[in-house]
């Protein structure tokens, strides 16, 4: 008898998972944590401000910076663009449930929405729903192309149920460190 969930081994693995230890943040010292939570405020930071505020020298920053680098601590460095003035007015969460889990199906599915710029984000869940997906567009009419031509004719997509977003009430891309 095959498994009926042998589906997931197929399902695209989360690439940000670098660190194996069960408690990665154990792994960080005082000025490991000091380092990420400055950064993940201000990226463009000078590395001579930041060795300052955190009472390194400049050969100690860097020693510091490329051990976060190549354990996985620090992903990417990135600048956070203001949606709104690109005219991209209407934030959406739309969930999609798939008719069928064979993995040809959910890997076609994962890739084909990786392909979309208006997909902002996609998670696979647990519940009702198979997938979330953080969308921005333009206006109404820009979202029901986006449904109607795009993510409903994905193969093997049964269901998609999108709300949108009134207002923003928490909105933050710095993951909590503990106490620095």
């Amino acid at each position: 008898m095959l498994n009926e969930y042998a589906w997931r081994d197929k399902l695209p693995k989360n690439q940000t998972t670098k660190g194996k230890n069960s408690e990665p943040l154990k792994q960080l010292d005082e000025k490991d944590r000091l380092v990420l939570r400055l950064l993940q405020e201000n990226s463009r930071i000078t590395h001579a401000e930041l060795a300052r505020q955190v009472n390194l020298t400049a050969p100690g920053l860097q020693k510091r910076l490329k051990k976060l680098e190549e354990n996985g601590f620090i992903d990417r460095y990135v600048t956070l663009v203001n949606r709104e003035a690109l005219g991209l007015d209407l934030l959406c969460f739309t969930q999609v449930t798939l008719a069928h889990h064979q993995p040809e199906c959910v890997g076609h599915f994962c890739e084909l929405v990786k392909e979309l710029p208006e997909v902002l984000e996609c998670h696979h869940l647990t519940g009702e729903f198979d997938y979330l997906l953080k969308v921005v567009v333009t206006n109404h009419q820009h979202l029901e192309k986006l449904l109607s031509e795009k993510i409903t004719q994905i193969p093997g997509v049964h269901k998609v149920r999108t709300s949108i977003v009134l207002n923003e009430i928490k909105a933050s891309t710095s993951l909590p460190l503990g106490e620095v």
